[in-house]
């Protein structure tokens, strides 16, 4: 079945809000046109889904067949994981698993798809050579959603702490019909405060963005339709010490502050002659100690987590750091976390939020999680499928992509046939682990996450 040159397209049972494909119509009208000899698809089959953003006739006047029943298809494509039942034997699945790290929520799919000799290709293992950068994946279309998300609900949270800002005004990024439309109303928001500012007493406004990869540069894209400074990590102290004299002379001010902030930032060597270096921090993390809770965080009134992280490294911020600074009255009043990593470099992150639902609160000074925006702490956006806000215009960017290995594969029988990043990117293949993935039985077995 595995290599029959059949592509299935799965109607996304994940969650409510998941409108977005793997292939848009075009993509499969230029796959089918291609045919057979050159993209390597015959068919594809698509099931329907009245809320895909797009329709069911598009793919049909596309020359796909919509129909529920994919079992001709040897590779079947979806975005989110597929609900136990729809798992198919002996055929190749590309999706977004969430599974390499052993995430015991996915554990189940995984034994399904072992149970079922499936070869399982994880989008987010598709990198290049020497593990640069994926090479499938939404872009920068997380990031942006995330900023404006934020935005709007940094809104919502001054309103309740007593402070009118022109972020009330502003919508969730799904509220919009594109991007240009979601980013001219981000615009309006600067001129409103580049005309009559911000109250002083949430200012200065700092938003600190973690890392250099796609999402943190998307919510600086975002960020920098505001009017806006950004301020090196040095110069915070005496930015906060400029806002207190100039707070004496005016009620208003009149722009935001970024501030980028790379590992470099976060820890400082344990033996403190000697100078931050990348490669020995990866290698050694275990020398190095944290001070982002020290140098940064007492200053950011946003922090915007995009960083890559894994245990063995100190964490950008823990509890105990958290509820030290709340007592010492840091203006921390708001957390986006596009890591969505549950006890991971921002400790309290304990749960994801959803798109109609994207904040919880946490307070450091009792220790407690809530749903609402009023009372103390701090406001936190864990949302796990940021892109589907702009499904229409993400769904182009990702197919444009994942067209690329298609012919591949569709086409082998075997992973041994595949490029080699494909082949890396194969976490089971006929019942078993493939090699690079065989770890995920031993963390199962210690019980890591």
């Amino acid at each position: 079945m595995i290599g029959n040159g059949v592509v299935g397209i799965l109607a996304e049972t994940s969650n409510k809000w998941e409108r977005r494909a793997p292939l848009t119509p075009s993509h499969c009208a230029r796959l089918l046109i291609a045919g057979k000899h050159k993209s390597g698809v015959d068919r594809i089959i698509v099931q329907p889904s009245t809320k895909r953003i797009f329709s069911d006739s598009q793919y049909e006047d596309a020359g796909c067949v919509v129909s529920d029943d994919l079992s001709e298809c040897g590779l079947i494509l979806g975005i989110k994981k597929p609900k136990l039942e729809m798992v198919l034997p002996n055929r190749a699945y590309g999706f977004f698993s969430h599974t390499h790290k052993a995430q015991p929520e996915n554990m189940p799919l995984l034994d399904k798809i072992l149970a079922e000799r499936v070869s399982l290709f994880d989008y987010e293992l598709v990198e290049g050579n020497r593990g640069k950068k994926r090479l499938i994946a939404f872009g920068k279309f997380a990031g942006r959603a995330a900023m404006i998300d934020l935005l709007k609900g940094l809104g919502h949270r001054y309103l309740n702490l007593g402070y009118s800002t022109p972020f009330l005004t502003l919508g969730a990024a799904y509220m919009y019909s594109s991007l240009a439309a979601a980013k001219s109303a981000v615009i309006s928001v600067g001129e409103e405060i580049a005309e009559e500012g911000l109250p002083s007493g949430i200012c200065p406004l700092v938003f600190v963005f973690t890392g250099s990869g796609n999402g943190s540069v998307a919510a600086q894209e975002i960020f920098k339709l505001l009017p806006h400074t950004f301020v090196d990590p040095g110069g915070l102290a005496e930015l906060f010490e400029k806002a207190k004299e100039t707070s004496r002379t005016s009620k208003r001010v009149f722009q935001v502050y970024g501030c980028v902030v790379t590992c470099e930032h976060m820890v400082e060597h344990k033996d403190i002659t000697k100078a931050f270096d990348k490669d020995d921090y990866y290698a050694h993390p275990e020398n190095y100690n944290p001070i982002f809770h020290e140098r940064i965080a007492p200053y950011a009134s946003v922090i915007v987590n995009c960083i890559y992280w894994e245990r063995q490294f100190p964490r950008l911020l823990s509890t105990q750091q958290l509820q030290d600074l709340a007592k010492k009255g840091c203006p921390l009043v708001g957390i986006s976390d596009l890591t969505c990593d549950m006890g991971g470099s921002i400790e309290i992150i304990n749960q994801c939020t959803t798109i109609d639902s994207p904040f919880f609160r946490y307070d450091p000074i009792n220790d407690s999680y809530h749903h609402n925006m009023e009372g103390n702490g701090v406001i936190c956006s864990v949302v796990d499928n940021l892109p589907t806000e702009f499904a229409k215009e993400a769904s182009q960017h990702f197919g444009g992509l994942l067209s690329q290995f298609i012919g591949d594969l569709v086409s082998a029988a075997d992973i041994t046939q595949l490029p080699a990043n494909l082949r890396r990117a194969c976490i089971a293949h006929e019942g078993t682990l493939t090699p690079l993935y065989e770890y995920i039985s031993s963390m199962r077995n210690s019980g890591m996450k």
